[in-house]
């Protein structure tokens, strides 16, 4: 069977060239996924070890393999074709995940703005920009309400996996650095650095108190 040759090479180069992608890698996944969907289509080979695939990277073809014999029932051409095109998509979107939290993780320890998409009761989650954010209930401010379609200002705070092994860009409404940043955008002395934030003991939506001094003796830094 052959996957169409001009749909399959030029998405895989799209795949190789444009996202940075191996080809490589591309038709490894392509042969796995091509294997489990011949046993699920075929579930009296489940259990079944000694079942592969090989697929020819310039013209598509691809072949199910029991040990050496070829095996390819027909019809299959048509779920091979599916299952590359689903392995292909899902190789984009995975690099197009890369280079958007790549992005982001240029911004942390910055403040950036964002739009509450939706809110569970317990976390909000923010729209801020190419991607969202998670905003969890011990970095929210008490009494704030985070309806959907509400802006604020945000920290980002970190990036690290969540339980699944997926990225998750963590922000924050109580941090202290929050209004370090908001001051450091604000106030010139302090963007300049004549003025240093040494300290900053914040309450969340109550109240904040700086520890700043001066780099230049001439600059009263509560002042500035």
């Amino acid at each position: 069977m052959t996957i169409i040759k001009t749909e399959f090479v030029l998405a895989l180069n799209q795949v190789a060239g444009e996202r940075g992608i191996s080809p490589s890698e591309v038709i490894e996944s392509i042969e796995a996924a091509l294997v489990a969907a011949y046993k699920k289509e075929y579930p009296e080979h489940m259990e079944e070890e000694d079942i592969t695939s090989k697929l020819n990277q310039e013209s598509g073809e691809a072949h199910i393999m029991k040990g050496e014999k070829n095996i390819t029932p027909p019809g299959f051409g048509r779920i091979a074709a599916q299952t590359a095109k689903q392995v292909i998509l899902q190789k984009i979107r995975e690099a197009e995940k890369r280079t958007i939290i790549q992005h982001y993780k240029s911004q942390v320890g910055s403040i950036i703005r964002g739009r509450v998409i939706r809110f569970d009761g317990y976390n909000a989650y923010l729209d801020i920009g190419k991607t969202e954010a998670v905003l969890p209930r011990e970095e929210q401010i008490k009494g704030e309400s985070y309806t959907v379609n509400s802006s604020f200002v945000v920290y980002l705070k970190e990036i690290s996996d969540d339980s699944f092994g997926n990225p998750r860009i963590l922000i924050s409404r109580a941090d202290p650095r929050l209004i370090g940043e908001l001051f450091r955008r604000e106030v010139p002395e302090i963007a300049n650095k004549t003025v240093e934030i040494k300290k900053i003991v914040r309450e969340p939506g109550e109240r904040a108190k700086f520890a700043v001094a001066s780099v230049h003796g001439s600059v009263d830094p509560v002042g500035a």
